[in-house]
């Protein structure tokens, strides 16, 4: 099983390396399997590579969805 997680490209150096900001944490990334990405842009990443570019309107749907994930819900009932 894989799990690619959602960020935003913070910063790109030299050749391939860049950073990616995941909720805060900046992680070393290679970026050579999105030449096309630029600063601010969402993309999945696995590995430690970035592997797709999201558009920023899906981006901002998953960000919302997690969001939900991660709050309680007043409407759903409580486990016993």
């Amino acid at each position: 099983m894989c799990l690619a997680v959602l960020g935003t490209i913070s910063e790109r150096g030299p050749g391939d390396e860049g950073r990616v900001d995941l909720r805060g944490n900046r992680i070393a990334v290679n970026l050579a399997l999105v030449p096309e990405a630029s600063l601010g842009d969402y993309v999945l990443l696995h590995a430690g590579f970035a592997i797709r570019v999201v558009p920023k309107a899906e981006a901002e749907e998953t960000l919302k969805l997690l969001a939900q994930l991660e709050s309680p819900d007043a409407d759903r009932p409580e486990a016993t």
